[in-house]
């Protein structure tokens, strides 16, 4: 039952998702080519490499990507090659440059512009409060209250 067990979640696992017909018969093509397909993302899954995906989408990918690597293609044109067809979003990592710069950068931006805030906000909060002292009345009643023998006489 266990070894069962085991072959079903072995045949459900991801790293199965290349079909044996879409192997490379040249071993460093083939290795080449799965390395590529972890960086490339999965345009019907959202979150998974092609090398991952059993989609035909991700399939037509892996087939496409092997391809352009039998043609003769370095990695670098490859990787060019499909994002000239898909644009950027088919990178699961895309390169901190030009718009993505901004994607990048904001929640930084936006943590860095609220702790100022925050650190403005506690000051003015301080310096109204110190500013705000009491009259000479309230200093007078306060005194009275906090004196022993004033008190100790009132009563």
């Amino acid at each position: 039952m266990k070894a069962l067990i085991l072959a079903l979640m072995l045949a459900a696992s991801p790293a199965w998702a290349v079909q044996p017909d879409e192997v490379l018969a040249d071993p460093v093509l083939e290795e080449r080519a799965r390395e590529l397909s972890k960086g490339l993302r999965c345009l019907v899954c959202r979150n998974e490499s092609i090398d991952e995906s059993n989609a035909e989408l991700a399939r037509d990918l892996r087939l496409l990507v092997r391809e352009r690597l039998v043609a003769g293609d370095s990695d670098a044109e490859v990787i060019a090659y499909l994002v000239d067809r898909y644009g950027e979003y088919v990178l699961l990592e895309p390169p901190a440059t030009g718009s993505t710069l901004i994607l990048w950068g904001a929640p930084l931006a936006l943590l860095l512009l609220g702790g100022g805030l925050a650190v403005l906000h506690v000051r003015r909060q301080r310096r109204g409060s110190a500013a705000e002292g009491l009259s000479d009345e309230e200093e007078a009643r306060l005194n009275a209250l906090l004196d022993p023998q004033t008190h100790d006489e009132a009563r």
